[in-house]
């Protein structure tokens, strides 16, 4: 395939899969058979697509690629050795854009770097099938996207980074099962560390609904929990503007900033909306506290961030 066989898009210089290297023969199903061809970036590839389920080409384009072409070109090649699988979104009158999801061996080789047993070949298959088919795939594919422009915009900004994303399994794991949020990160910026809560809306609930959420994490908070910024992320105008009327006036205990961002749109800029505040502010900028780490507050760790393989760190 053109263009693999020099890695001039690599974000670590290490030598991708050549080209001929697996045309024409059947994928391999060994990690240890392929150690010479797997890249750095390749398994970082296959910890965001077994952490978070599916990003689409050009969301990872943004993050580890400077080149859509080349992306295209990597994941095929990654495809045709099991690494990572993908699909075409069936969206009569809409963009059709290629998603992605970890294979076997990306789910294998995250698994191990977690120190836990690897799946079985069915249950990643089951997954896959379960993510294709989900009526929440528009959803994911929103927040996910907005954590992927926060790890675009640590690219191109020094002393910047997002040092934790957790989906919304995780998150809710970690806070007690009290909050379900759709992710949970801790975002750096010129040395201070600040964690957030995400909630990202399509429009397709009442607003009371988002209300609701809220006195949840009202309620974290005075049970020991972390007094994080909630971002809630619109995807239309008129839903932000009405949210902020609802709120006026409101004792809400916990931070809360909002913003309808374009695709593509950076949220760690001037684009947030403080509750009861004039103005739009930059993400490092929101109001929020981290607490003391305890039973419902995990704490500002930067232990895992979600590149670390990049930077040679541990998991």
């Amino acid at each position: 395939m053109p263009g693999l066989d020099r890695p001039r898009h690599s974000r670590t210089g290490s030598t991708p899969v050549p080209a001929g290297a697996v045309a024409g023969r059947r994928a391999s199903r060994s990690l240890v058979d392929l150690w010479r061809r797997l890249t750095p970036r390749d398994y970082t590839i296959g910890d965001l697509l077994d952490d978070h389920g599916v990003l689409t080409t050009s969301q990872l384009t943004s993050v580890l690629f400077s080149s859509p072409v080349t992306c295209a070109h990597r994941l095929q090649a990654l495809r045709r050795i099991g690494f990572v699988t993908g699909f075409g979104r069936n969206r009569p009158g809409a963009p059709h854009p290629m998603c992605w999801m970890a294979g076997e061996l990306a789910a294998r080789a995250a698994a191990i770097a977690r120190d836990e047993p690897a799946p079985a070949a069915k249950a990643v298959r089951a997954r896959q099938e379960r993510l294709m088919q989900s009526r929440a795939l528009d959803h994911l594919l929103g927040v996910n996207g907005f954590f992927m422009n926060l790890l675009a915009h640590t690219r191109t900004q020094p002393g910047t980074a997002l040092t934790r994303w957790w989906p919304e399994r995780q998150a809710t794991q970690a806070f007690g099962q009290r909050v379900h949020p759709d992710g949970a990160g801790v975002w750096r910026e010129d040395g201070r560390s600040a964690g957030f809560f995400t909630e990202y809306d399509r429009g397709t609930e009442p607003q009371a609904r988002l209300l609701s959420k809220l006195d949840a994490y009202r309620r974290l908070r005075a049970a020991g929990g972390p007094g994080w910024v909630v971002l809630l992320v619109f995807t239309q105008p008129g839903r932000e503007a009405n949210l902020h009327h609802l709120l006026d006036g409101q004792n809400l205990m916990v931070p809360v900033a909002t913003t309808c961002l374009p695709a593509g749109g950076d949220p760690a800029g001037p684009v947030w909306r403080i509750a009861g505040v004039l103005g739009r502010h930059r993400l490092a900028g929101l109001p929020g506290t981290g607490g003391e780490p305890g039973p419902l507050n995990p704490g500002l760790d930067e232990a895992a961030p979600p590149l670390w393989r990049l930077s040679g760190g541990t998991p």
